[in-house]
């Protein structure tokens, strides 16, 4: 399975933080915000990774993260010139992709949680094996985002969009897992009424095949709103926070690559050293040093 981070859009929200720099860089207390949706990719043991930005800010991303071999995975990365709907990311990635399933991941989500890799793996599974996978997290007012009412099996029945009476409290997260054919299915989808390829058209496609299955993030989950400077705050305060009282950090991706095995121990305390002077680089090399 292959992945995709979308990084684009203008994060007018969080203006004027983002008027010179993409959201995804901006930093979630002590590290870039992108960091966040990939540490999801490579705990599910995704190696091969296409970025998608803007032309303004496609630079910035191939500087930070590089061509992916310092943790073991490739990067790719292609321009979404102007706003054209999640869907476009499948049309965008069709080389990439090739003849494999894709995960889909929105550049601004943040999860935490015990067990999230069992989770992934099982989505990776029902979607190669049924088609596709979407997510489902209970919120306390689902009227805000696009909303999944499933059956028994966790099979799909509806999906919609901010619904004022929604049919279940399961809102959908920006986390998809898709089978080979969603790149067909995302060339045959219409502009909506605001002229792009909305992601809701391919998973109501997939549901019409009936082929869409809903995995749950149950209590204990955490799924956090970076979308405005308050959501950004508490982002900061609850990775913080975590790693304080805990000692381990979240979404730290040199630590993930080297807990899969795409990286060596002695590649990990190497990736610490360049960055001692900092708490983060500490860390890494601790890290290293347990395993003496």
């Amino acid at each position: 399975m292959k992945g995709i981070i979308l990084a684009g859009g203008k994060g007018t929200r969080l203006y004027p933080n983002t008027i010179s720099v993409s959201k995804q860089l901006l930093p979630v207390y002590d590290k870039p915000l992108i960091y966040y949706p990939l540490s999801i990719l490579l705990l599910a043991r995704i190696r091969e990774i296409l970025i998608i930005s803007t032309p303004e800010d496609i630079e910035h991303y191939k500087k930070l993260l590089g061509d992916g071999s310092r943790i073991g995975v490739r990067f790719t990365y292609a321009v979404q010139d102007r706003p054209r709907g999640l869907a476009d990311a499948f049309i965008l990635g069709e080389g990439f992709i090739g003849k494999d399933s894709v995960c889909l991941i929105l550049g601004d989500n943040v999860f935490y949680g015990q067990f999230f890799s069992t989770t992934l793996d099982e989505a990776k599974r029902q979607a190669e094996k049924d088609g596709a996978t979407i997510f489902g997290y209970p919120v306390k007012d689902p009227r805000e985002f696009g909303v999944v009412e499933f059956d028994k099996n966790n099979r799909v029945l509806s999906i919609e969009e901010k619904p004022q009476e929604p049919k279940s409290n399961y809102a959908v997260p920006g986390l998809y897992f898709y089978n080979n054919e969603v790149v067909e299915i995302a060339k045959h989808v219409q502009p909506s009424a605001r002229g792009e390829l909305e992601i809701t058209a391919v998973n109501n496609e997939y549901l019409r095949r009936g082929k869409l299955r809903v995995t749950l993030m149950g209590r204990g989950m955490a799924w956090l709103d970076t979308g405005s400077p308050n959501g950004m705050h508490k982002a900061s305060s609850f990775v913080k926070a975590v790693q304080e009282m805990q000692g381990f950090y979240i979404s730290c991706i040199e630590e993930i690559a080297w807990r899969r095995g795409f990286i060596t121990t002695e590649q990990m305390r190497t990736l610490g050293e360049e960055l001692k002077m900092t708490e983060y680089g500490q860390y890494l090399m601790s890290l290293a040093e347990e395993t003496k």
